[in-house]
């Protein structure tokens, strides 16, 4: 192989691998991962959930022993001190009286509260219900963020069928202009219905332009949504849909509505806001008990004015001790009953929440579930007429060239299949989305393929 060559084959392989045709293709299933990973407010819910986590930690090692070790260093100065004999200061004998003298003191101290109406082991199952909460908002958004990216994938299906659509129809128009062109310098036709004609021409030229535009934003509102700030190309990959995808069987409202109840984290979320509720009704009524506890500690202390060495000192002072503590609350201004009260209070805003949102729930899945039938239904008409309308444009297009309809009755059909043709795409694609949304709230996950 000559060097020109080898030039040449790269220069080829550089061109390839920098044409924008190459650039990345998104599925549905790598928008819906990529998001998972890389949404802020999905970050931000981990976070939440990891702060949870550490309060669980925290509440279980609060039902263990406290340990803590202590010292003390003092130097004091006495301006007129009793001299010529020993005194006793702190407790000790001190041999030797200074005005200037150092005292030190070392300790290691424990307590345990042994019982306070199981407060503390409440605490542990609460922090684990707010972690679970915590979990389940996550899932929410996650959940929304599917729906949106689910929505937005499937305009953009949408919209690059239409700029077929468009297209087709512009070359229908371009080849009408054509003819009458040529009825025109033959005089079979005006310069006023080729002007319909090119207008015509000219309408189709700017619906591409317009689904264009329509396109891009959608994949400008997909992009945001995945958080994706360079300027690399953005495109998706069009799947193969067909029409038995818009003609699926359709799943029962009251099916996907008792599934979606069964694994739906909004309506998980708002049964551990009950569970916890109650817990606090526990901990609350749990403050009008006593409180258990015992503690130990060791000390020693040291002083110059001893003439003992240090190590000796720190031997016959050290002094150990024990106790137990109980304390019985007998009046604490209204504080037990008000925590219960508000506890309560907090249990019925949980229930109540809990209605509202299965309420919601069932809304959601019944405007889907209408959506998909009513949709489904429009897709089967509009098939018909869109066949119809073609066959009918075919028919006045022959009767056109042959000059037995104006220009106006052929515009009129050209505008009925374009009708007819969007119809149809619309109506498809709302029924296939509509039907993977009742899909996703039954089972929880999107299929692969719009």
């Amino acid at each position: 192989m000559n060097k020109k060559l080898k030039t040449g084959l790269l220069i080829i392989m550089a061109i390839g691998f920098t044409h924008p045709a190459l650039a990345r293709k998104w599925t549905l299933r790598e928008c819906i991962d990529y998001a998972l990973q890389n949404n802020i407010t999905l970050q931000k819910s981990s976070l939440t959930r990891l702060s949870a986590e550490q309060d669980i930690m925290q509440s279980q090692a609060a039902l263990l022993p406290s340990l803590s070790a202590n010292t003390n260093q003092n130097v004091s100065y006495r301006p007129w001190p009793k001299t010529g004999r020993a005194t006793v200061l702190n407790g000790f004998v001190e041999q030797s009286v200074d005005k200037v003298y150092y005292n030190g003191s070392y300790g290691v101290s424990s307590n345990w509260t042994v019982w306070n109406g199981n407060r503390n082991r409440n605490t542990v199952k609460l922090n684990k219900i707010s972690a679970e909460q915590a979990q389940a908002d996550s899932a929410v958004t996650a959940n929304n963020i599917q729906e949106q990216i689910a929505q937005l994938y499937v305009q953009i299906l949408y919209s690059a069928e239409a700029i077929n659509v468009h297209k087709k129809s512009l070359e229908t128009s371009k080849q009408n202009e054509l003819r009458g062109q040529a009825f025109v310098e033959v005089g079979k036709m005006s310069r006023a219905d080729l002007a319909q004609l090119t207008s015509q021409r000219a309408q189709d030229e700017y619906g591409i332009v317009e689904a264009e535009s329509n396109m891009r934003n959608y994949k400008r509102q997909l992009k945001q949504v995945l958080q994706i700030t360079d300027d690399e190309e953005f495109d998706v990959v069009v799947p193969n849909t067909t029409d038995e995808m818009a003609l699926q069987l359709i799943p029962t409202l009251q099916s996907v509505y008792e599934a979606a109840l069964e694994q739906r984290p909004e309506i998980k979320q708002a049964k551990l806001g009950i569970e916890s509720s109650n817990l606090s009704i526990k901990m609350a009524k749990a403050q009008r008990l006593p409180t258990v506890g015992v503690s130990a500690s060791a000390t020693t202390t040291t002083s110059s004015m001893s003439s003992n060495a240090w190590g000796s000192q720190l031997k016959n002072n050290f002094n150990l001790g024990a106790g137990v503590n109980v304390s019985i609350p007998i009046f604490d201004n209204r504080a037990a009953k008000t925590a219960i009260n508000k506890a309560m209070i907090q249990r019925e805003r949980y229930q109540l929440e809990l209605k509202d949102k299965q309420t919601s729930l069932y809304s959601s899945i019944e405007n889907y579930w209408l959506q998909a039938v009513n949709n489904q239904e429009k897709f089967k008409a509009a098939k018909i007429a869109t066949q119809s309308a073609q066959t009918s444009y075919e028919m006045l297009s022959g009767k056109f060239e042959q000059k037995l309809i104006n220009i106006v009755e052929l515009m009129q059909g050209r505008d009925a299949l374009l009708k007819a043709q969007q119809n149809e795409l619309q109506s498809k694609y709302l029924a296939i989305l509509n039907i993977d949304m009742l899909n996703f709230y039954k089972s929880g996950e999107l299929s692969k393929t719009p």
